[in-house]
């Protein structure tokens, strides 16, 4: 897992890798060959931008409610200026057209700024800036991904962090990162609340039906 942490100086960013060893045993996505989608614009705050990203009046409450209009679920992608593993995701798993279309035909994406200063409405219904929704939600690591529920509880009034269904942190090589994706969307997290243990049992039943699953490709 690579990741850039928060460091609560005035725009310090220190990136770390951080070895885990259970992922050695994984599979990853190929991604080496075939065609790959174009290379993502930069923003004038320093962060790579997708077309399909949720153009937002940034109250999450609706942002939800439209995802889930459209029976997708909402996710947020934290990144933040001078990331290399924010501009890697962006640069390898953002252009494998596979990856893309399974996140966008089942998910909503929201780009927020670790430390941006646009007011965020959570749903909760409290305004904040971006850097301090993300102290709130105890996001401190770039790329961090928040997966919100499908279905929002009934007049809830909770905080994004506590309705979140699961959270990816960190760079994630192309079979992980996409599979991030299947583990929410399938609801793996509760038959199996190890991510990695189910990714190798996905790997292990897409190879059984012949499929070439290759190691950080």
């Amino acid at each position: 897992m690579l990741i850039c942490r928060r460091v609560w100086l005035p725009m310090l960013t220190l990136c770390l890798t951080v070895l885990l060893a259970s992922m050695t045993t994984t599979a990853g996505l190929h991604a080496a060959g075939g065609k790959k989608l174009p290379e993502a614009e930069v923003n004038d705050e320093g962060l790579h931008v997708q077309p399909w990203f949720l153009d937002s009046f940034l109250d999450l409450r609706e942002d939800a409610a439209e995802a889930a209009a459209a029976n997708k679920q909402l996710v947020i992608f934290w990144e933040q200026r001078g990331c290399p593993y924010c501009a890697e995701m962006h640069r390898v798993n953002l252009r494998i057209p596979e990856t893309v279309d399974y996140i966008t035909r089942h998910f909503v994406v929201l780009q927020l700024n670790l430390w941006g200063d646009r007011k965020v409405t959570d749903f909760d219904g409290e305004v904040l800036s971006e850097k301090k929704l993300a102290r709130k939600w105890r996001v401190q690591f770039t790329p961090t991904i928040n997966y919100l529920p499908k279905a929002m509880p009934a007049n809830q009034q909770n905080a994004g962090h506590d309705l979140e269904v699961w959270r990816l942190m960190g760079y994630w090589k192309p079979f992980h990162f996409h599979h991030s994706f299947v583990y929410v969307r399938e609801k793996g997290y509760d038959s199996q609340p190890n991510f990695q243990r189910w990714l190798q049992t996905k790997a292990e039943a897409l190879r059984a039906q012949g499929k070439d699953v290759k190691l950080w490709d």
